[in-house]
């Protein structure tokens, strides 16, 4: 799964100018959340999603008025409760969405995607600033630049130097938002490693898991091999993958050292079959659910399958979920969700 800020910057680096969509704001049921983003090239063609149906077919009709006037433009949206029915949801919900004209003569550009690409390689954390136009005016000419946690900046702006300061300190929000400074209307798009999670399984914990985990970040992945329980019906904000069965091998995944693991298949031989797969993955994070007595018998069953060993199996969190006496499956998709950050956090602070 190649992160679509490494799409951009392979573009600009091409020479191709493209206009990118971001959600930025969204109350209510929309198929998908804050900070979600989508490439849409000259030919029309598209990189990436913000949930199709029509808020996706609206974006794309108002990028090529975009490519005219190579300005800024923030659309409001509503979705009724038909436009939800025809995109999987349950009900409507309404927000608003950035479309940013990206000019790869502009080398400043390059230079911004580039340096996002180097603190996402490197996790280390910045902010996208992006200036949507004044308070009073939907349009303006574009400004926008890459603050590092060091203060150092790429790109070009006239910034208020205590803003930038209080942002630096964290004081500001850690999710995609807005702000008005004097008559200027901000965007500011965190930028960090906030991981890809795999969800092996899609019953009923799974089910509570996900939306948990897409509001603290994590993009999520959903794979069963029953498409009843696999469906954008029961997981509207998840990537679908669905399985010719999960005892097959699993598809190439692009797994990596920002993935995330949870196994919480319908049983444990599924459980088993998936962990044997994946437990010599170079990812930050596998989990599966269980007993301790259920987790031996799993252990037990890959050592004299596999030739696993003791030290093969340390690094996998079972039971897990941190220990807060979980028992619903809303308490132990909390308690999951809490271990990943947990592990995120560490990840990201550690010495490099």
């Amino acid at each position: 799964m190649k992160p679509l800020w490494q799409d951009m910057e392979q573009l600009l680096s091409w020479g191709e100018s493209f206009v990118v969509t971001t959600i930025f704001d969204k109350s209510g049921s929309v198929p998908r959340t804050a900070g979600a983003k989508m490439v849409i090239k000259m030919d029309g063609s598209i990189i990436g999603t913000i949930g199709g149906g029509r808020l996706e077919a609206e974006a794309r009709s108002l990028a090529a008025e975009v490519f005219k006037s190579k300005s800024p433009l923030t659309q409001k949206f509503m979705l009724t409760g038909t436009d939800a029915a025809q995109m999987d949801m349950i009900c409507g919900g309404k927000g608003e969405f950035l479309l940013d004209y990206i000019d790869a003569a502009d080398q400043a550009n390059l230079e911004i995607y580039r340096g996002i690409a180097k603190t996402l390689e490197k996790r280390e954390k910045a902010w996208l600033i992006t200036e949507l136009g004044t308070a009073l005016h939907n349009k303006g000419k574009r400004q926008q630049c890459l603050v590092k946690q060091d203060g150092s900046l790429t790109g070009t702006f006239e910034w208020d130097r205590g803003f930038l300061a209080k942002l630096i300190e964290g004081s500001a929000k850690i999710s995609i938002h807005w702000e008005v400074l004097e008559d200027r209307r901000l965007l500011i798009e965190p930028i960090r490693n906030t991981g890809v999670l795999y969800i092996f399984g899609a019953g009923h914990v799974s089910q509570k898991i996900a939306p948990i985990a897409e509001m603290t970040g994590f993009k999520t992945v959903i794979l069963d091999d029953r498409a009843e329980y696999a469906s954008k019906e029961r997981f509207p904000l998840s990537e679908i993958i669905l399985l010719e069965a999960l005892a097959e091998p699993l598809p190439d995944l692009a797994f990596n050292q920002d993935s995330y693991l949870v196994i919480v298949t319908r049983g444990h031989l599924h459980d088993k079959a998936v962990l044997g797969q994946v437990i010599r993955k170079p990812v930050a994070y596998i989990g599966m659910i269980g007993s301790r007595r259920k987790r031996d018998m799993v252990y037990k069953a890959l050592k004299e399958e596999l030739g696993l060993v003791d030290g093969d199996f340390a690094r996998v969190h079972s039971p897990i979920g941190l220990d807060i006496l979980a028992e619903t499956p809303e308490e132990i998709a909390v308690s999951i969700v809490a271990e990943l950050i947990k592990i995120r956090a560490e990840r990201e602070n550690a010495p490099r």
